[in-house]
């Protein structure tokens, strides 16, 4: 279902830019400043396999490379070297609300986000109850996004993209958007997917979440597999080097 080889992500990174008034004045009088570019690389020779009902949590520190990782598996981004194969439509649910205009209302937002997933206006319009009575947000339809608290642009992203089932399904951190009772809600709407035979990538700092969701785990740091395998085994292994310390 998706195969991952050899991957490898690079960005440059430029410190201190060179191409300001200020920068330049500053560098007259310290000559400490200086511009610091450099390579780094996010992920780095990442190889595993995801098989076709497969639930594989992504585990690590920050900056282990997990939502690299699934921007890259998402087709976001194109890694730098390695291949990807994905056998199967993706849906991905990462930085839910970025695909919203802050200036439309929430109601214009589930056709303008809906069309950037590549639902058709009649389907939109056959699942516009659902995804209002899922989202909880009924009563601010006509509420420009922009006014919204980030829990709720959250409930609304979530609501739209699980209006269908996906193939594979790609997950970072979405499980504790909302308050509590929006957060059982969409564990439960995962939970559906994952026994309807949905493929998922889940990145999770909740070993609780990722034990109980996930049949496969694979642990990241510094953009290079760890260790990969079985839940509980790769879950032990980084809790005991997470205190340790």
């Amino acid at each position: 279902m998706i195969k991952i080889e050899n991957v490898g992500m690079k960005f440059n990174l430029g410190i201190e830019k060179d191409n300001s008034l200020k920068m330049m004045f500053i560098r007259l009088f310290d000559k400490r400043k200086r511009i610091k570019k450099g390579d780094f690389w996010a992920l780095k020779n990442v190889t595993f396999e995801v098989d076709k009902g497969d639930v594989v949590g992504l585990i690590g520190s920050n900056g282990a490379g997990k939502s690299t990782l699934l921007k890259v598996v998402s087709g976001v981004m194109k890694p730098t070297e390695g291949t990807i194969e994905v056998d199967g439509v993706i849906s991905p649910m990462i930085e839910l609300g970025a695909g919203f205009d802050g200036d439309l209302t929430a109601r214009e937002n589930i056709y303008l986000n809906g069309a950037i997933l590549g639902y058709s206006k009649e389907f939109l319009d056959s699942k516009f109850d659902e995804i209002v009575e899922f989202s909880e947000l009924k009563d601010f339809l006509d509420v420009p996004v922009k006014n919204f608290s980030s829990g709720m642009v959250a409930k609304l992203a979530f609501s739209i993209s699980t209006i269908v089932d996906p193939e594979i399904l790609i997950v970072d951190e979405i499980l504790s958007v909302g308050d509590i009772k929006f957060q059982e809600k969409s564990k439960n709407k995962m939970m559906l997917m994952i026994n309807g035979g949905t493929t998922v990538l889940y990145v999770s700092h909740s070993l609780d979440s990722i034990r109980e969701l996930c049949n496969k785990v694979v642990w990241l740091e510094q953009g290079k597999v760890v260790m990969a395998g079985e839940t509980n085994k790769v879950c032990d292994a980084y809790y005991e080097k997470q205190l340790n310390n």
